[in-house]
């Protein structure tokens, strides 16, 4: 099985390199890159979609935090989507995991749900549950509110059959789809994608307020159930 890692995004609105964030005296992308190296994963096979000027650091990382697991790095595209397809086209795995570099707070125990569900549909991703009251906002107006017991926020990890994924990357290049995640690309197939219950601190650093709140988790883990 394998594991592709994309991590090659600007950190623009971060204000910086993500990847490299310290948190509870590591980079982010150890926290990612050590879940997934736990040996109870049965990932055996892990591509890092990095900057090239970061790779020997994604080497030098993952070689201290999951040694089991060799780490081979490629480039990325100019979008997500050309990056995971480039991760895709390094591994060999008949199941592959898609994870985000800047989604440190993944536990193995989710990694595990959203693998075992993945190998009885073809296709699974990681969902949080809405909270807040959601709508359609046009021009600056409201115009449909939405049931939000109805929708999920979606994550990562997400995991596929390669040729599934493979085929709906080739698809998507096809007809000119642009998605905001793999799981969108196969669902545009039709094929069904299992929803796996996530974790609220599995998100993704996008803001650096978000880099506080996973620091308040790290500190008092007990307080926060997943």
């Amino acid at each position: 099985m394998s594991a592709v890692v994309p991590a090659a995004g600007s950190g623009t609105r971060f204000g910086g390199a993500k990847l490299w964030a310290e948190l509870g005296g590591q980079p982010v992308l150890a926290w990612v890159l050590r879940a997934l190296g736990d040996p109870t994963s049965g990932i055996s096979e892990l591509v890092v979609v990095a900057d090239p000027q970061d790779h020997r650091r994604v080497v030098e990382v993952s070689a201290e935090v999951a040694p089991r697991l060799g780490c081979r790095c490629v480039a990325g595209g100019a979008r997500r989507q050309e990056s995971v397809m480039n991760g895709l086209q390094a591994c060999s795995g008949d199941l592959v995991l898609i994870h985000d570099g800047a989604r440190p707070g993944v536990s193995a125990e989710l990694l595990a749900r959203v693998l075992v569900a993945a190998r009885r549909v073809g296709a699974a991703t990681a969902y949080v549950p809405v909270t807040d009251s959601t709508a359609r906002v046009v021009d600056g107006r409201l115009v449909d509110m939405l049931a939000r017991d109805q929708l999920g926020a979606i994550q990562t990890p997400q995991a596929f059959s390669r040729q599934l994924l493979l085929r709906a990357h080739q698809r998507a290049s096809e007809v000119g789809l642009e998605a905001d995640d793999d799981a969108a690309l196969v669902m545009a197939l039709e094929e069904p994608v299992a929803a796996v219950l996530g974790d609220f601190r599995n998100l993704k650093l996008t803001r650096a307020e978000d880099m506080m709140a996973l620091r308040s988790w790290l500190a008092a883990p007990e307080r926060y159930q997943r």
